[in-house]
């Protein structure tokens, strides 16, 4: 299996993630440009733990998503919650419960390539995650035959607050 280099993530200076010292935050490094261009890498991040319950459509999130990645934790962008109806109809513009969203933070494929179309429910429980980044981003949309490309909202490990992480 493929691990998308543009997910990855530097885990530390060896191989974890760098402990802030407040148990309920963490700091990452991005690694890759799955992200961009809102995240780019080598940009430091505060990754605060949050419960399922708090987690809402637009949110950057850390997950680690068993059997995927290598295991290794990515950043994605949060788009639908359990319930949701997705739909991506030109493989470009995205739209939840039939309105299309705005997504100003969404790096477009320079030679205007568009990613694969997708029409699906997020089952109860689960997110569908995209990178922002979309022609370098292995995210729900590659993994539509399992749960509709989602994800547990129990993967998610935090989310990335806005502060810088050096104002820690």
């Amino acid at each position: 299996m493929l691990i998308p280099v543009g997910l990855t993530l530097l885990l530390g200076a060896a191989a974890g993630i760098t402990r802030t010292g407040v148990l309920d935050r963490e700091r990452i490094t991005v690694a890759g440009d799955a992200m961009q261009p809102t995240y780019r890498p080598g940009r430091q991040l505060t990754v605060e733990r949050i419960d399922e319950a708090e987690i809402r459509r637009g949110d950057v999130v850390l997950v680690r998503v068993p059997g995927r990645y290598g295991g290794a934790p990515v950043l994605q962008r949060v788009i639908g919650l359990g319930g949701d109806h997705v739909e991506s109809r030109d493989g470009t513009r995205v739209a939840v419960n039939g309105e299309e969203i705005d997504e100003p933070y969404v790096l477009r494929d320079k030679f205007g390539l568009v990613g694969p179309r997708y029409d699906v429910t997020v089952p109860e429980g689960r997110l569908f995650l995209l990178g922002d980044h979309r022609a370098n981003a292995s995210d729900s949309r590659y993994f539509l035959g399992e749960q509709s490309g989602s994800v547990a909202a129990s993967d998610v490990r935090g989310r990335v607050r806005d502060e810088p992480a050096t104002a820690l």
